[in-house]
């Protein structure tokens, strides 16, 4: 059985045609039914309320404009979004680490490579100095050829889950603790950190409003999606995740 949508299947044209233009997703199949979807959705809520234009693209920016209440940002909202990030704000903010990363592969015993790394963070708390040799014997990174060195790193260079933890330590440190990222565990050491500057509110007070008010629009385009899929008869897809679809992004 194919993909309906309040009884209306997906033609193989429309699904061949939709996957050539995510072919740099994971997957461009579930991507591409996601988005016809999400149009289909959205367009039988335009014909049901009457809702025309000469293009389907331009049918739902109306449709949306019209049933969708975007609430603006105000300036409280505003300036405590910038009391409460300092650090999306600072510029000239870098530090020089190096680490040792054990990395996680499908095949490999978590619990063992836990031990070792941990046993190798052991070491490097004792003798911080270790930590270059370490790496150039354990470490599953390219950095390990220069010592387990990343360099002097600026804010948006790694992996989130892995800035939040270095840009927080103290200089001269190692972490006393390891590191979990997608890519694994890591041991760190930060050498030498620059603070930087936070920017006056004034300088950055248009590019908050604006981020705001673009993290409200994909809130409240959800919301109207999720209403109508609720509502929807969808059968053939087994995961529908309207948030997929680059319509409402």
């Amino acid at each position: 059985m194919g993909v309906k949508v309040n009884g209306i299947e997906l033609t193989d044209a429309e699904i061949e045609q939709e996957i050539s233009y995510h072919q740099d997703t994971e997957n461009p199949l579930e991507m591409a039914l996601n988005t016809l979807v999400v149009r289909r959705l959205l367009l039988d809520e335009a014909n049901r309320l009457g809702v025309h234009a000469e293009t389907d693209e331009q049918v739902i920016d109306a449709l949306l404009a019209k049933e969708v209440s975007l609430p603006q940002p105000d300036e409280d909202t505003c300036r405590r979004h910038y009391e409460q990030h300092p650090e999306h704000f600072t510029v000239g903010e870098c530090l020089e680490a190096e680490h040792i990363l054990f990395q996680v592969t499908p095949d490999v015993d978590l619990q063992s490579l836990r031990q070792r790394a941990q046993d190798v963070l052991d070491e490097v708390l004792r003798d911080p100095t270790q930590l270059p040799v370490l790496a150039k014997q354990f470490s599953n990174c390219s950095s390990a050829a220069v010592g387990g060195s990343l360099g002097q790193l600026s804010r948006g260079q790694t992996v989130a889950e892995f800035e939040r933890v270095v840009f927080a330590m103290p200089e001269g440190q190692v972490l006393p603790r390891l590191v979990e990222t997608r890519h694994g565990l890591h041991v760190v050491r930060v050498l030498r950190r620059a603070e930087g500057k936070v920017l006056p509110y004034e300088k950055v007070c248009d590019s908050i409003r604006d981020a705001l008010r673009s993290a409200n629009q994909d809130i409240a385009w959800r919301q109207f999606l999720q209403r109508l899929a609720g509502q929807a008869r969808i059968e053939g897809l087994e995961h529908f995740v309207a948030a997929d679809s680059p319509l409402m992004q």
